[in-house]
This record gives structure tokens, C-alpha cells and sequence, in this order.
């Protein structure tokens, strides 16, 4: 009998590895009772570290799965024949080895049985009991290497996906003035590592006018990072197209109810339309903290009524006019996972209350505007003990100074 192409690789005899255990558990499903009494004499003999269990057929081995690293299927069975009982066997087989038992005359079986998925095949009648113990570890060590490789897989494909919203999340400010300047931050909640629904954007569209917006869709994962894609594109084109301030988010609100996955989805916003010239700012929120600002050396909520979030009840976000008192100040847009730290032991949240009061420290105004918002992040993570758990957005726009 030829045996595995491939060697098996050395195996750890110190048991710490539950991977790679010392004794192997082997179902063998065999319906032909003097090849299975074959296999176990062929094993004790070699003194192979494997406890065997036997099944008659396909449906007596789904009830003998659990546990078991590798399965040592015939291809001939009363309820399951040829590559057809290998495929119904992969289905059940979970994170086990799949070898396969075929005749002299069928061993083109074997090979497409190794296509289909098997780790090995093996010929009846042309293998020792040393060469099958090597089989079955090598299928073992095999088909662990598959898994590793299938999950950096999906790994690598997660991160190409995130990289690709986040390009759609967080894009590149569209505005040529020099009179202003941006700075952005973007990071994810602890327990995720992936993007969720936070995204912002400025738009320029006159020599001293610009659009800003901070939203956020609720939940965590890729349809919500997919769905703050999808209303942060339709806000740009809005503006781009000259759609009336005031009609820009009720359109915005049409999107989210039209491509959410679900009625419970919402989305809060800030939007604010700067006016350089006249030196002010109208703002409108939907269910979102209102912006900060930063001048003469102390930071100051934007004096603004709230509307309510997006995808709730259609209702216009109320406008609110803010004239700045200095040509010199900084706007700072955020979303809620920078206020949801937690503070005094745990106990209470950072609340804006207490992001204004890390703003108003003398240490706050020694660090440079560009470093302000992960300088921001750090001092919040550490009253909150540790990394934020949601996603934290952030967009810092300053005219002159700032500060």
C-alpha cells in the first residue's frame, strides 16, 4: 500500500497543546466487520497512541463525532456510497480529519476524495500499522494547518473590508480655503477592533462657506459601518447638488429608512454650515451632542436645541444660529462613545460635563491642536480605567488660533 505523500510533522509529547494531543481519538466507519478488526489490530500492534471507535454506517457515526480528531471513513457503506458519503460526512465531521479507506481498483476514489476535502486516502491491504498511525497524525496536523490558514483568511479579508468602509467613513476633507484648518480622529471600540457606524465629512461649497457633519448609526459591525457609508455619501451629494440647508438631513433621514436592515436602526447627527465671512455658524442636531467651542482659552458647548435622532419620527432638526466672538476659535465635532467613558470609579459617565472640564485644564491648552483629539481619547480612557468601548469619532475644525 502506498502510503501519505507528505510526512507527518513531529509531534509534542508534553500534552500542553490541545491541538496537538498526545493520544489520538479516531472514528472508523466501517460496515465491513473484518477490515474495521483489521485496522485495530494494525494499530496495537504499532502500539499507535489511538483509541478507536467504530461505526457501522453514516448515521451511527453523526452520534460519534464529538470529540473525535480524525475520521477514518470507508467509501462503500450500506447508507453511503463514494464521494457522496464524503461530502454528507464533511457536513457533520465539524473540526475533524477526514482519511479515506478505498479498494485497490478504486483509488482514483481517494484522490478525488482529497479534492472534495479529505486531509488523506489510503488503500486497503497496502499499509502497516506504523504507516497508518503516521496517516492519521498527519491528517490531524493537516487539517489543523487548513484551519490556520482559513482563519488568517478571513482575518486579512475583515481587514481589506474595514480598510475599504473606513476609506468611505472617513474621507479626505473636499474644501481648498486656507482660512481654515481640519484635524480628524477615528478610533474603534475595545472589544471590536472593526469599524462601526461613525463617520464625518466637510464640504466646501463658496469662497467662506463649508459643511460639516459627525454621525453615528447605532449598533456595531459592518452593516452599520456600510450604512454610515451610505449616509455620508448622500450627505455630500446633497450638498454638492445645492439641496436647501434645511432639507438636507429630512433627505438624509429618507436614505437611512430606505436602506436600513432593520426598523429599530437609527442614526444621530450633528450638521453645521459655516459662514466665514459673517464669522457664524448654523447648526442642527438630531439626537447628537452638541459641538464644542474652543476660544479665549476655555471650551463651551454650541448653545443649541436638539432634535430628535434620524429614523425615529421624521421631524426637521431645528436651526440654531451661533456668532462666534473672536475671528479666532476652534469647532470641536465628536461622537457619543467620547462621553460615554466611565469616571468616578465607574460609577458615572464622562458626560459632556466632564469633557469640557479635561478641555478647561491649563494642560489641555499646552497641547498642539493637531494632537488635541488623541490627547482627548488618552485622558478619557484613562478616568475611564481602559480602552472606551465604542467607536470614537471626531472632527476639529480651527480658524486663526483656535485657542
Amino acid at each position: 500500500m502506498t502510503g501519505p505523500s507528505v510526512a507527518p510533522r513531529a509531534m509534542s509529547r508534553g500534552g500542553a497543546d490541545p491541538d496537538r494531543p498526545d493520544r489520538l481519538r479516531v472514528l472508523l466507519v466501517e460496515d465491513d466487520e473484518a477490515d474495521a478488526f483489521l485496522v485495530r489490530e494494525l494499530l496495537a500492534e504499532a502500539g499507535a497512541p489511538v483509541d478507536l471507535v467504530v461505526a457501522s454506517s453514516l448515521a451511527e457515526a453523526r452520534l460519534r463525532t464529538a470529540g473525535v480528531h480524525c475520521v477514518l471513513l470507508d467509501l462503500g457503506l450500506p447508507d453511503a456510497e463514494g464521494i457522496d458519503g464524503l461530502r454528507r460526512l464533511l457536513a457533520m465531521a465539524g473540526g475533524a480529519a477526514v482519511c479515506v479507506l478505498t479498494g485497490r481498483s478504486d483509488e482514483h476514489l481517494g484522490l478525488a476524495a482529497v479534492a472534495e476535502g479529505a486531509q488523506d486516502y489510503l488503500v486497503k491491504g497496502e499499509v502497516d500499522g506504523v504507516l497508518l498511525s503516521r496517516a492519521l497524525r498527519y491528517a490531524v496536523e493537516r487539517k489543523r494547518a487548513d484551519e490556520n490558514a482559513r482563519r488568517l483568511r478571513e482575518v486579512e479579508l475583515r481587514q481589506a473590508e474595514s480598510a475599504r468602509l473606513e476609506r468611505g467613513l472617513l474621507p479626505q476633507p473636499l474644501m481648498d480655503t486656507d482660512e481654515v484648518r481640519v484635524h480628524t480622529f477615528y478610533r474603534t471600540g475595545r472589544s471590536r477592533g472593526v469599524l462601526g457606524g461613525d463617520f464625518f465629512d466637510v464640504v466646501q461649497v463658496g469662497p467662506d462657506r463649508l459643511h460639516l457633519i459627525i454621525g453615528d448609526v447605532c449598533g456595531h459591525g459592518v452593516e452599520e459601518a456600510a450604512l454610515g457609508v451610505e449616509l455620508r455619501v448622500a450627505w455630500r451629494a446633497l450638498v454638492l447638488a445645492g439641496v436647501p440647508e434645511q432639507d438636507v438631513l429630512p433627505a438624509l433621514e429618507q436614505v437611512l429608512v430606505s436602506e436600513r436592515r432593520a426598523r429599530e436602526i437609527f442614526a444621530t447627527v450633528a450638521s453645521v454650515v459655516l459662514d466665514l465671512g459673517a464669522n457664524r455658524a448654523t447648526v442642527r442636531l438630531a439626537g447628537h451632542p452638541p459641538p464644542l467651542i474652543l476660544a479665549d482659552g476655555a471650551a463651551a458647548p454650541v448653545p443649541a436645541r436638539g432634535g430628535i435622532v434620524l429614523g425615529v419620527r421624521p421631524r426637521p432638526a431645528p436651526a440654531n444660529t451661533v456668532e462666534f466672538a473672536t475671528s479666532e476659535w476652534s469647532l470641536l465635532l465628536y461622537t457619543d462613545g467620547l462621553i460615554e467613558g466611565r469616571v468616578e470609579d465607574g460609577t458615572e459617565r464622562l458626560e459632556i460635563a466632564g469633557l469640557l472640564d479635561l478641555l478647561n485644564e491649563p494642560a489641555a491648552r499646552r497641547v498642539p491642536l493637531g494632537a488635541l483629539p488623541g490627547w482627548l481619547v488618552g485622558r478619557v480612557e484613562q478616568a475611564n480605567g481602559g480602552p472606551l468601548n465604542d467607536d470614537v469619532a471626531m472632527l476639529l475644525l480651527t480658524r486663526g488660533g483656535g485657542r
